[in-house]
């Protein structure tokens, strides 16, 4: 810090011996980016991760944050945090992983540009953060970094650790389903949509994490069959320790929709069609902002 304030001094009275208005304002954007470059070391410091904040922004959602992590590396997200929070209250938090097409090398916000998750969401919740991440793959990276994302803001912002909702859409959802496998008590309940599992189902059976999954019948990409598998495994296994068919039907929900669902919205893509139909429909996205508290609740009773 001592090197940092000299360094300072000295470039400003180098520049301000030069008389110039050039040399002044020169002096000021100097202070700036040094100061600048101070805080965020002291803050990396004192914390280990730190943030860039993004300076564009997309329907109240500021664009191209990025958490610096010493674990994950950079992770680059979209975040819609409300005005009116002050720190006072627990607000939800809500987690939507893009397809394909909304992932980083596809440009900042292409993930909030090209689905509709983030925006319906607001329709359930006020009081909700809403965090996008655009990620690198739909594998093991990305999954760690949403789980440090994930953990960052938990311990960054006063978040109701009851109410942590994910929903992850085609690419994302495999994504989700590896996050699920590794810290499943994260999260309250996961939405996929349109997508498949890619790993082991013991770990969200323990933390009875509760598991929707909806696609087309014929989607053209998946098919229905990969969530018709990990349904019936998760539901096995949930047998296998006791539950009941109710407790069951509460914590995996298998939503196949047929191909009138899709045609009476004049949508011929299922897989495609499914991101931006499920999105808006509020028997899928009520399920994940509150319907399935209404027995997992009483049974932590």
């Amino acid at each position: 810090m001592i090197k940092n304030v000299w360094g300072l001094g000295l470039v400003l009275l180098i520049l301000s011996s030069c008389g110039s208005a050039y040399a002044e304002n020169t002096a000021v954007e100097v202070e700036t980016e040094m100061r600048t470059a101070v805080i965020a070391q002291e803050s990396k410091a004192q914390t280990g991760d730190y943030v860039t904040e993004g300076t564009g922004s997309y329907h109240d959602f500021v664009v191209d944050s990025v958490l610096h992590s010493d674990a994950a590396g950079d992770i680059h997200y979209c975040v819609f945090i409300p005005d009116e929070y002050d720190g006072s209250e627990a607000y939800s938090l809500y987690i939507t992983l893009p397809g394909y097409q909304g992932l980083y090398f596809q440009g900042a916000a292409m993930n909030i540009r090209t689905e509709e998750f983030a925006f319906e969401a607001q329709k359930y919740q006020d009081n909700m953060m809403i965090l996008a991440p655009q990620l690198e793959d739909w594998g093991e990276t990305s999954a760690r970094k949403t789980i440090a994302l994930t953990e960052y803001f938990l311990n960054t912002y006063n978040i109701d650790r009851e109410q942590v909702y994910i929903s992850g859409y085609s690419g994302g959802g495999e994504t989700l389903s590896l996050m699920l496998d590794s810290r499943p008590e994260l999260y309250t309940a996961a939405l996929m949509c349109s997508s498949r599992w890619d790993s082991g189902y013991e770990a969200v059976v323990k933390a009875r994490t509760p598991v929707y999954f909806v696609t087309g019948e014929s989607d053209e990409y998946y098919g229905a069959e990969p969530f018709h598998r990990a349904y019936q495994e998760i539901r096995r296994l949930y047998e296998e320790e006791g539950l009941s068919e109710i407790e069951t039907d509460t914590l995996a929900v298998l939503d196949v929709r047929p191909a009138a669902y899709f045609a009476d919205r004049g949508v011929t893509n299922q897989h495609g069609g499914g991101g931006r139909l499920f999105s808006r429909d509020s028997e899928i996205m009520g399920w994940l902002f509150g319907e399935h508290d209404k027995f997992t609740n009483k049974m932590k009773e």
